[in-house]
């Protein structure tokens, strides 16, 4: 990536990542999302504004498959000289690439904040639920998160030499971390609580107790999405703080291990989602079989 690679320095090697396990990785990626985007938009007990958010979790982790095979599959046939093209046109299509990279991580995280925000209304506000999330509202929200990220990535490509730019996605991550984990720990905090207060409306009980699994499915999304994106992070970090620092320029040798567990984190949600909820399973199973 040329908006935030760096070569490793003070005598550090990172791991020799061969090619053919980012193109491996990638496909995995690609398929499981698009058999996860096909299952929500054929079974229509999943037309829910939460399953349209996952969807579109779905569709950012497929933006890092896509970018990640494009990336991929152009450096093979570099390499063994099937194709030729300029410095130019490498320089526009890892423009490309990357603008893909950062609209997805600015996508994945707004769309686990706006779930975040939708199990915590489903949990304290179960009965306005439906007229607080209305379907218009959920097509608003999806729609500015996808615009917001087209333009940001736009943006952070044209001037990737800025530390304020990068400085934006840092402050950006950490706040989106910060609010949704004030709202889990709310959230599971006053839980219980709750369910207790309502035991005798059987309906709303059973209801908030699905809506408490949904936010421990998301909670172990973020989990994931932690793990494997904190690292870049990190990387991102240290570009700014001390590009120089032996220390720092030894990490820098690693980004491609980094890139590894980005595309790892495209490959685990889609398991994530078909794991945790039985529905969808279900659903995924018959997508599978071709049973339309």
């Amino acid at each position: 990536s040329n908006a935030t690679g760096g070569g490793g320095g003070g005598g550090c090697q990172g791991p020799d990542i061969p090619n053919e396990l980012f193109l491996t990785l990638g496909l995995v990626s690609l398929v499981e999302n698009v058999l996860v985007v096909a299952a929500i938009l054929k079974n229509r007990n999943l037309h829910s504004p939460m399953y349209y958010f996952i969807c579109c979790l779905a569709v950012s982790d497929m933006l890092v498959s896509v970018s990640n095979l494009v990336e991929t599959l152009f450096m093979l046939l570099m390499e063994h000289g099937v194709l030729v093209i300029s410095a130019s046109i490498v320089r526009h299509v890892d423009n490309i690439i990357d603008m893909l990279i950062c609209s997805s991580v600015v996508s994945s995280l707004s769309f686990l904040g706006v779930i975040a925000v939708d199990r915590y209304i489903t949990i304290f506000y179960a009965l306005r639920y439906h007229s607080i999330m209305t379907l218009q509202r959920a097509v608003v929200t999806m729609a500015s998160v996808w615009l917001a990220s087209t333009v940001s990535s736009t943006v952070f490509i044209t001037y990737y030499r800025s530390n304020a730019i990068l400085l934006c996605l840092i402050g950006f991550f950490l706040f989106m971390l910060v609010l949704m984990l004030v709202l889990y720990i709310h959230m599971f905090a006053l839980a219980r609580h709750h369910l207790r207060s309502i035991s005798s409306q059987q309906k709303p009980t059973v209801y908030r107790t699905s809506s408490l699994k949904g936010a421990v499915t998301l909670t172990i999304l973020l989990g994931v999405f932690f793990i494997c994106w904190g690292p870049f992070f990190f990387h991102l970090i240290l570009i700014v703080t001390c590009p120089t620092n032996p220390f720092c320029t030894c990490f820098f040798s690693y980004f491609n291990l980094f890139l590894i567990l980005i595309i790892c984190n495209s490959v685990l949600d889609p398991l994530i989602y078909a794991f945790r909820s039985q529905e969808l399973r279900r659903t995924l199973r018959e997508v599978v079989l071709c049973a339309w």
